[in-house]
């Protein structure tokens, strides 16, 4: 507790807490008059965790047959040649039923996943804006943004790595069990628990310059699209328009995360299906070309993703009553000093 304490000061004192969430009282409160969470709580930071496994959770669960269909044009591309064709011939060879497979890896896996990188980007970035300072932190946010967002995602990957080998395996692995309990006790029999992370390294690889665009790519759209296209100020937007803001700014950050990080998601099929593969082997048989096979479903399924998990994170932060600040603006300490020097 002694941490959370320290946070919960912290918060109070830097360009993201309540500088801004005095601005928004007429935009984040909480239904039905209920009181508001206190910003940098441990409470706070409990029903954010809550938040981004529902947000991650439930959307990679719902795109489970198109991430399959992905999947299996990444690691055999001469059999599944597009996104149609490999419907097509799934459902074909095993049925309807065969584009769920991998949907309860999947469920646990992005759950935990989601939990560690929303719950742990606002630990950091209210951690390091303190370290900084409140004027440094708005000059450098989109830093700020991307040194947060990186740091939690180094540890929720760690809680993903164990599931998504699994679900890749059961997805791609003609001989692999279908299911979760049946999968998962015969990689640890065959490859003991390294099996379940020798996949870590490229999912660092793919997963945090990925949630370096998600969050700092969104931080900033949001920022613009409430400057520069949405025609009223955000305080004066309803919940619902405030909430298709959201929608939109993530679309577009999902799109540059699918580009980004699509290399290193190929890399991660692979090894996954091959259990004597290594990272190495992988980039010099597929080549430049072959690693980004697959990037039109993705970039659809990350997109919508992104966007989904946005509006789900942000949807909670409503119902719960937690406070959702306005985007970043300059404190008034810096506009007295920039005043003062052009003054001069």
């Amino acid at each position: 507790m002694g941490v959370f304490s320290q946070l919960s000061e912290s918060s109070k004192q830097n360009a993201f807490s309540l500088p801004g969430f005095k601005k928004a009282d007429c935009s984040s409160g909480s239904p039905s008059g209920k009181k508001e969470v206190e910003f940098g709580s441990p409470l706070f930071y409990t029903y954010c965790a809550i938040g981004g496994a529902a947000s991650c959770g439930i959307t990679h669960t719902a795109i489970v047959p198109l991430d399959l269909v992905k999947c299996r044009i990444q690691v055999n591309s001469e059999k599944y040649k597009s996104i149609g064709t490999g419907f097509r011939v799934t459902v074909a060879e095993e049925g309807v039923r065969a584009l769920a497979k991998g949907w309860a890896p999947t469920l646990i896996g992005y759950s935990l996943q989601g939990l560690g990188k929303f719950g742990f980007y606002e630990v950091f970035k209210n951690v390091y804006a303190d370290m900084i300072g409140e004027e440094n932190a708005y000059l450098y946010r989109t830093s700020l943004y991307l040194a947060a967002s990186a740091s939690a995602e180094f540890f929720a990957d760690i809680l993903l790595a164990p599931m998504e080998a699994t679900k890749v395996r059961i997805q791609t692995s003609p001989g692999a069990p279908p299911t979760l309990r049946g999968c998962a006790p015969m990689i640890y029999r065959a490859e003991g628990l390294s099996g379940f992370y020798k996949g870590l390294p490229p999912l660092w690889m793919r997963q945090i310059p990925y949630t370096m665009m998600k969050f700092a790519c969104f931080e900033r759209t949001v920022e613009m699209l409430y400057k520069y296209v949405v025609p009223k100020p955000r305080a004066e937007c309803n919940k619902t328009e405030q909430l298709g803001v959201t929608f939109v700014a993530g679309y577009i950050a999902g799109v540059f995360c699918a580009i980004v990080s699509h290399p290193a998601d190929t890399i991660v099929s692979k090894l996954n299906q091959d259990a004597s593969a290594t990272a190495g082997s992988i980039i010099k048989k597929l080549g430049f070309a072959g690693l980004w096979k697959g990037l039109t479903p993705r970039i659809i399924m990350i997109g919508t993703l992104t966007a989904l998990q946005w509006f789900i994170y942000d949807t909670v932060k409503v119902v719960l009553g937690l406070p959702r600040p306005p985007p970043a603006e300059m404190p008034e300490s810096l506009k007295k000093k920039l005043a003062a020097q052009g003054q001069q």
